[in-house]
């Protein structure tokens, strides 16, 4: 695992030598995906060969046979509560309200989590879903990552909320703003990368205010369930070393990671400055691989396409086009 203490060095180092003694066209922007499928045992192996028929063949008849009578006393086999890939890749892009099988397994991830931390009564059953579609539906992997999350927000929420005043330094900062949705009705937050700077920061101060927005946007969805992501803009225009802060990016990614599972719909990188891949290379092998793909970068020319295609007129920001007037988190505050 990389080592989070030294990461700053490592980035200078690399920032240094992309942007001082190398030519823009050696740094390698690519990340392959191609390991994540890699190790396929059936790769390179020969099917075995089709058994010759029987001659008992020969002499079958033309005639279908005639299909088995059931037995009314005999009981039915019971399916087991899996799901296919595609039943799961189509729910943790948030398509439907789930079936019978998987509300049984979150049924089972309650019952099994409360025996062991009986603050997961006060969690409700959309909470335990999104856990539970965070570990493909495993529920010995979902309950120690849902009994991991109650002890931290005992912890990190003590009093159930993060207040203005505890992150009052972050908020005066107006880098980033919770308004409009997207056309899938997704909350939207947009983000200002070159207002942050890691030297006027306090981390712990930032951790509460990660906390806060979150949960703020996630208090912009529906109650019923429908819709539980929430979708971003990050816009990088300006971003320089001085804004460069890989221990904050990492803590966030932490806590929406291991904390908020399946809240992240899609963030859009925009205004990416040539700088910021080296940061982007560091990070990136901290992103689980369900995370990854949620990240897209935006050219310059495909912009204004993809935002609209993306965002009706009246939920986009006017710096992109649209109509919506964005207001600071610190003005919405007071």
């Amino acid at each position: 695992m990389t080592n989070i203490s030294s990461v700053s060095t490592d980035l200078f180092l690399i920032l240094h030598t992309h942007t001082t003694t190398q030519p823009a066209r050696r740094v390698n922007f690519f990340f392959p995906y191609s390991h994540l499928n890699s190790g396929d045992p059936s790769r390179g192996t020969t099917p075995p060969p089709s058994p010759e028929p029987s001659l008992l063949l020969l002499y079958k008849t033309s005639q279908p046979s005639p299909p088995p009578v059931p037995n009314p006393a005999e009981p039915k086999k019971k399916e087991p509560a899996t799901m296919d890939s595609e039943q799961l890749n189509h729910q943790r892009n948030g398509g439907d309200d789930g079936d019978a099988a998987e509300w049984k397994l979150v049924a089972e991830l309650r019952a099994v989590a409360e025996a062991q931390d009986p603050a997961c009564k006060e969690e409700d059953d959309f909470m335990l879903r999104r856990f539970l579609r965070a570990r493909d539906q495993n529920v010995g992997k979902a309950c120690a990552m849902l009994v991991k999350y109650l002890k931290w927000k005992r912890t990190a929420k003590p009093n159930g909320f993060i207040s203005d005043e505890e992150v009052a330094g972050e908020l005066g900062k107006d880098k980033l703003y919770l308004q409009g949705y997207d056309k899938q009705g997704r909350p939207m937050i947009y983000g200002f990368g070159a207002k942050h700077f890691p030297s006027k920061r306090d981390l712990d101060e930032f951790k509460r205010y990660v906390i806060y927005v979150l949960d703020k946007t996630v208090s912009r969805l529906p109650a019923d369930g429908k819709e539980e992501k929430f979708a971003a803009v990050a816009d990088l225009k300006g971003w320089g070393y001085s804004n460069c802060d890989i221990r904050a990016y990492l803590a966030a990614l932490e806590i929406m990671q291991n904390y908020y599972p399946e809240r992240l719909g899609r963030v859009f990188l925009i205004h990416v400055p040539y700088v910021f891949m080296a940061a982007w290379k560091i990070v990136y092998p901290f992103i689980d691989d369900n995370t990854k793909k949620k990240f897209v970068f935006v050219s310059d020319k495909d912009l204004d396409k993809t935002l609209r295609e993306a965002i009706d007129e009246s939920q986009l920001p006017e710096q992109y086009g649209g109509k919506l007037k964005l207001v600071s988190s610190s003005s919405a505050a007071k």
